[in-house]
């Protein structure tokens, strides 16, 4: 290792700037990622105009929690116009919890001018708030544009009760809310501004129920955020980071989650997706860490302990998410998540026949059919259990609860053809995954094998020929290529497909292939 960690903070903080910056590289690849953060600060100090170094600092900063910093590193790269557009969100939440108007202006002319604009009119509103304005008058400037009218409808009854109107405020959530978990963070967000405006009755209505974590948010009502600009702006923050979640930008989710814990850090919803984005990014060390601040009694704590999990399971310590997971899903209030958490964790480490009952009891705790996402979970659980007959009706159930979901429609396609069942209705589910992602490698290989299986090697080459482009390395589409260069006379190029097959393949399947380089078909 090229690095101490412990021992090392003091060497850094005296390096010269060009060695620092050596350091700070070998210590984020080592996975220490406080002593990069050290080590990109003694580096920036000594370049102080370099571009490259400030936007690792800048990011560095960012993972590590380092708001000085960042500040730092991104004041460099304004000056050269080459900040990215999140250093303009962090900078106004630094300017706003100062209670630097002018900073706070400025940062907000920078967003409002720039690709994250769409967020500009809530940001507005809320600081006319802040300032005795009308802010739905400002926000009303996001009627022209869809992304941004879609944010300003959520804050639109949260500036009403911040200015109070609570009565207008009502009317306007009673349209918005309906019963589904999508709109948990508006009832949230309403019913902590109402018992921070001291309405606390109207909060009640919002979170009322037996679910246990709104039961921990009803003791907290009151405690929390007061109606102002940090409130609205880290929610704002939040729900951008909630919506590019499932696109893994990682570095985006950090700043924009960082941005919100400046101006409340009491959010553990916020943490929670910092954490996560932290864990996808490789730093699980910082990602436990920020967990580890969410108390035993937040409401968010079960999100807390998958994150923990998840986390554990990144960093190659399965060993030890295992018991977590299954006191998690076995615990007095265990949930629908919990249960599917535990069995991803089993799915994990190759126990499919208990992985698949776990997601049996998902679908029970849920309710109804459980969605396309568990039967399909539960379905292919059995399958790689060695339980066919049984995972058969669970992917039936997943294809036809989610008709427009490509990852089910490829399963069981894929899943029908190897058994040679049913192969007109496996092409068509395989067509149906092909149409809805063309550019799919692992889709074109299988609709392609569907092809060649019931002898029509013409459409097969071409669809198997694009998933290799496609994938170059894989397996599968690989071999089944080399059968089908085989089968059309073309012996060397099959040779050649099937030795590209034989690097990456498991165990069984190479020797399979070695068999087919040495003899053919």
């Amino acid at each position: 290792m090229l690095i101490a960690a412990p021992a090392s903070a003091q060497a850094v903080s005296s390096a010269s700037g060009s060695s620092a910056y050596v350091q700070a590289r070998a210590a984020d690849a080592a996975g220490f990622p406080r002593l990069a953060a050290a080590g990109y600060a003694t580096a920036l100090k000594a370049e102080p105009d370099d571009q490259l170094l400030a936007m690792r600092a800048y990011r560095q900063a960012l993972a590590a929690g380092d708001y000085n910093l960042a500040s730092r590193a991104a004041a460099v790269m304004v000056r050269a116009g080459s900040a990215p557009p999140d250093a303009d969100l962090l900078a106004f939440s630094i300017a706003l919890q100062a209670n630097d108007r002018t900073g706070t202006d400025a940062a907000l002319a920078r967003v409002a001018a720039g690709p994250l604009s769409f967020l500009a009119p809530v940001l507005q509103a809320w600081l006319a708030a802040d300032r005795g304005q009308d802010p739905i008058a400002v926000l009303d400037k996001a009627r022209d544009n869809a992304l941004a009218g879609r944010y300003a409808a959520h804050h639109r009854p949260l500036l009403m009760i911040a200015s109070r109107r609570g009565g207008d405020a009502v009317v306007a959530l009673s349209a918005l809310l309906t019963v589904g978990e999508e709109n948990d963070d508006l009832r949230i967000d309403a019913a902590t501004l109402f018992a921070g405006s001291g309405q606390r009755k109207l909060a009640l209505t919002l979170i009322g129920g037996d679910r246990p974590d709104y039961a921990l948010l009803r003791k907290r009502l009151g405690k929390g955020a007061k109606p102002s600009a940090a409130f609205g702006a880290s929610r704002l923050f939040l729900q951008v980071a909630q919506d590019i979640a499932a696109q893994e930008i990682f570095p985006l989710t950090i700043a924009l989650t960082r941005a919100a814990l400046l101006l409340d850090p009491a959010d553990d919803r916020a943490r929670l997706y910092l954490a996560e984005a932290l864990s996808g990014s490789g730093s699980d060390a910082l990602a436990l860490d920020e967990l580890g601040r969410i108390a035993p009694d937040s409401p968010y704590r079960r999100g807390a302990e998958a994150g923990r999990i998840s986390a554990l399971q990144r960093s190659g310590r399965t060993e030890e998410a295992i018991p977590l997971a299954r006191a998690l899903a076995e615990g007095r209030d265990a949930t629908a998540a919990d249960a599917r958490t535990y069995g991803d964790v089993l799915a994990a480490t190759g126990q499919f026949a208990a992985a698949a009952g776990l997601y049996g009891a998902a679908i029970e705790r849920a309710g109804g059919d459980g969605g396309w996402e568990l039967q399909y979970l539960k379905g292919t659980a059995l399958d790689r259990a060695g339980q066919w007959s049984e995972a058969l009706p669970a992917l039936q159930h997943a294809v036809a609860l989610g008709p427009d979901q490509a990852r089910a429609l490829e399963y069981l396609g894929a899943a029908l053809v190897v058994r040679g069942e049913n192969l007109p209705e496996a092409q068509a589910l395989l067509e149906r995954a092909s149409a809805l992602q063309p550019d799919d490698p692992g889709i074109s290989a299988s609709l392609a094998w569907a092809y060649f299986t019931r002898g029509d090697v013409t459409r097969a080459l071409p669809l198997l020929e694009k998933a290799v482009q496609g994938d170059p390395g894989g397996p599968v589409a690989n071999e089944h290529l080399g059968d089908a260069y085989w089968t059309l006379g073309r012996r060397y190029e099959a040779r050649y497909a099937w030795s590209a097959a034989a690097i990456y393949a498991d165990t069984d399947a190479a020797s399979r292939i070695q068999g087919k380089i040495a003899n053919g078909l």
